[in-house]
């Protein structure tokens, strides 16, 4: 009774075991992807004639075991395959701002030194460091001296030869003087004039103006210094307007213009938007770069001198397309692109990224308007027909995501 039961168990586990090697593969080795593999069954099936039979089950709707992986994904989503359902979205060409960073400092447009034009002790010292001036402010003011008594004589004199000339005119205009007698006169009046003005515009060089508005800076002359012509009385720094300097690379020079516009942002946090003013026609040899600079408006005078900063200068726009980066896949190549339906066929068109942005990447290589795979993009091949279900402009809803059922996530 043990032995029966004993055979009984092993015929079983053989036939299980011939039932499960007849569903299977036979794989030879070394004759690559495919080529090796062969249906088990195939070795006992023998047809009428002897030979060995081709056993199709995907001819009775399952897989035929005889296909490889890849015979078998192509026969899945080729071109012969089913048409499958994705989502496209119309993505048309725009102009993309072409912008570029630079990294420098801010600088003052001006630093002028106040210096007198005449010499003399300082007796006044009108400003403070750090005090803002107008134009025609005052700095410092220098003794008077002998300037004042050189004015009141001039004055006198040239009162004199007024006189002298409206005296003559009177005669002349009466006939009781010669014609002739009147250029002495005029030009005795226009010698007082002259001298009067030479000795007034030296008194008023005793006070010490400045020519541009700006903040009082270091050096500041004290009471009782003696100042020549060129000496400094002080300094004054134009903060308004402000400049921003810093290089464009040589391969961007050619795109620079005046007047482009400009956003700069100190380290401190401001941010002011300004217009290229100056670009160098000659290169800094160590660094192939130009210098360039930046007018930024500083009426509040908040933007400093001499502050690290960064501007981002608009140098035009170039046709290209944004997209949203989910979009992007990669062919069989490698080679980056996007997948698109066209008369519902799918299409690979290769892309180049030339800028990154919060909204998405910007590309080039597209046609004017392009239908893109939103979603299904990695489940479809160049040439497969789909049902595609554009949702341009329309927000999510029950009706977009039902359109899209057949697609894989």
């Amino acid at each position: 009774m043990r032995a029966i039961v004993s055979y009984g168990v092993a015929g079983a586990i053989v036939v299980v075991g011939a039932l499960w090697l007849g569903s299977g593969v036979f794989v030879a080795g070394g004759n690559g992807p495919g080529k090796g593999e062969r249906p088990i069954i195939s070795f006992f099936s023998k047809d009428a004639e002897g030979a060995e039979t081709t056993h199709h089950p995907a001819a009775e709707g399952a897989v035929d075991p005889a296909l490889t992986i890849a015979q078998r994904v192509a026969e899945a989503s080729g071109a012969s395959a089913p048409a499958q359902s994705v989502r496209t979205e119309t993505y048309t060409m725009q102009a993309m701002p072409v912008e570029v960073p630079l990294r420098g400092r801010t600088k003052a447009k001006n630093v002028t030194t106040i210096t007198p034009e005449t010499s003399g002790v300082v007796t006044a010292v009108n400003v403070t460091k750090g005090q803002a001036v107008k134009a025609g402010d005052v700095i410092c003011t220098l003794e008077e001296g002998t300037r004042a008594a050189a004015v009141a004589q001039a004055e006198a004199a040239l009162a004199q030869a007024q006189t002298a000339y409206d005296s003559n005119k009177a005669l002349r205009d009466k006939g009781l003087a010669a014609s002739n007698t009147g250029i002495a006169a005029e030009t005795a009046l226009r010698q007082a004039q002259t001298a009067f003005d030479q000795a007034k515009q030296e008194f008023d060089r005793a006070k010490v103006t400045t020519k541009i508005a700006g903040i009082v800076q270091d050096p500041v002359a004290t009471v009782g210094s003696v100042l020549s012509p060129g000496q400094a009385c002080a300094t004054v720094v134009e903060l308004d307007p402000m400049l921003f300097v810093a290089s464009v690379p040589e391969a961007r020079i050619a795109r620079a213009e005046l007047g482009l516009p400009a956003k700069v942002e100190t380290v401190t946090g401001q941010t002011v938007d300004g217009k290229v003013s100056y670009i160098a026609s000659l290169a800094d040899d160590a660094t192939r770069s130009f210098p360039v600079e930046i007018e930024i408006p500083n009426a509040d005078g908040k933007v400093l001198s001499g502050i690290t900063a960064t501007a981002t200068v608009t140098m035009g726009t170039v046709p290209a397309h944004l997209l949203p980066q989910s979009v992007l896949t990669l062919n069989d190549e490698g080679t980056l692109g996007v997948r698109s339906v066209k008369d519902g066929v799918v299409e690979f068109y290769p892309v180049t990224i030339i800028s990154d942005s919060r909204e998405g990447v910007w590309v080039t290589g597209l046609p004017p308007s392009i239908d893109v795979i939103t979603m299904g993009q990695e489940y479809v091949v160049p040439g497969q027909k789909v049902n595609a279900t554009n949702v341009t402009g329309k927000p999510d809803s029950v009706e977009a995501e039902a359109a899209a059922d057949g697609v894989h996530s």
